[in-house]
């Protein structure tokens, strides 16, 4: 019988897997390969696809194959099966997400051909943001710049916030909340929901706009890459590369784009901890505006690797965030934090505080199963 959804979460430098049975939380067996660029697709999934079989999983069992997507652009807004019309549309946005589309596309491509015999369906991190208002989507640009050419906010990380906003309405047995979900890892995004709804994203209409990350650097003064461009002659080739890799942690600290890593560095290394301290300032900022989209703000939420283990940095961006509502609760956070790992409350009100693991793999498997039963 088969009864088991396969997970497959293409990044820029890893691809992940997970098998799940339909209906469950539970991975039966997960795998994390590296993956070099697109040519090394191919043999990342195979892979993959072997480390979950050594953990018992007959792939014979898998009934259908779900893939995160990180851009749909305007054209998918929901959990798509994919044919070769599909298939290629994702290819085409990869102007919009360079680092993630065109590897998700040639994983998708070599899934198909791995497992020909069942359904493989795409879930797209922007879809989650498609309930954005008009207000929060569009520009202050030339309106033709949007009326014409499609240039807009899109807004990622939606099946990271998917899952972290139901964590918290069970956590806090509360379903009319007002969240802000703060998405921390290699790439990072502050997201404002209300009641379920995204009404405000820091991510654009690429994934470049925002807070600081591992190797970009978020929102910038435009000024400055047209003095770039016109001082120094870099062209658009050269600015996307210095964009997408070499700025954000890796730029400011001149050695790495890990968190892990770059603490480790601090105490002797000025530069690693002048990055630190940029990317606190940065998510707090964010985090600070995002709670301007909402009626209430009755919990912020941590995800992703950063926003889920280091804890110095989280209680750190709390404490920027006083004035904005979220409690100073230093001493407080450092008696209350749990050891270990794991969805936990770490303040409960007035505003509270949640760390929650991010699941992707269990939105996704959910949504595959809801549109292949």
């Amino acid at each position: 019988m088969r009864d088991h959804i396969l997970v497959l979460n293409a990044g820029s430098s890893t691809l992940k897997a997970s098998v799940l049975a339909q209906g469950s939380e539970i991975a039966e067996a997960s795998a994390t390969v590296p993956m070099h660029g697109l040519a090394d697709a191919a043999s990342a999934l195979g892979r993959a696809l072997q480390a979950v079989a050594t953990n018992g999983i007959d792939l014979a069992r898998v009934r259908a194959v779900g893939h995160r997507v990180v851009h749909g652009g305007s054209i998918f807004t929901r959990t798509t099966e994919i044919d070769e019309a599909v298939l290629q549309s994702i290819r085409e946005l990869k102007s919009l997400a360079p680092l993630h589309n065109p590897v998700a596309a040639e994983v998708i491509t070599a899934a198909r051909a791995a497992l020909p015999g069942v359904p493989h369906a795409a879930t797209f991190d922007s879809a989650f943001h498609a309930t954005l208002p008009k207000e929060a989507y569009v520009y202050p640009l030339p309106y033709e710049w949007y009326s014409e050419w499609g240039y807009r906010r899109y807004g990622f990380h939606g099946l990271s916030v998917t899952w972290s906003i139901e964590r918290a309405a069970a956590l806090l047995g509360r379903n009319d909340l007002g969240v802000v979900v703060a998405h921390l890892g290699a790439g990072c995004s502050v997201s404002a929901v209300w009641r379920g709804r995204s009404v405000g994203t820091s991510m654009g209409m690429t994934p470049l706009e925002g807070l600081v990350m591992a190797t970009r650097g978020g929102s910038v003064d435009p000024g400055v890459l047209l003095a770039a461009q016109r001082d120094h002659g870099l062209d658009v080739n050269q600015l996307e590369d210095a964009l997408e890799h070499h700025s954000g942690l890796l730029g400011l600290s001149g050695r790495t784009g890990d968190m892990r890593e770059l603490l480790a560095l601090a105490p002797a290394d000025d530069r690693a901890a002048l990055a630190i301290a940029v990317f606190e300032r940065s998510a707090a900022a964010a985090i600070a505006a995002a709670a301007t989209a909402l009626p209430r703000l009755d919990a912020l939420v941590f995800t992703g690797g950063i926003g889920e283990h280091a804890e110095s940095v989280r209680r750190r961006i709390v404490l920027r965030l006083a004035a904005s509502g979220v409690p100073s609760i230093d001493e407080t956070l450092q008696s209350l934090e749990p050891a270990g790992d794991g969805d936990r409350v770490l303040v409960a009100s007035p505003v509270a505080v949640l760390v929650v693991v991010a699941r992707e793999d269990v939105v996704i498997a959910r949504e595959v199963s809801a549109l292949i039963p």
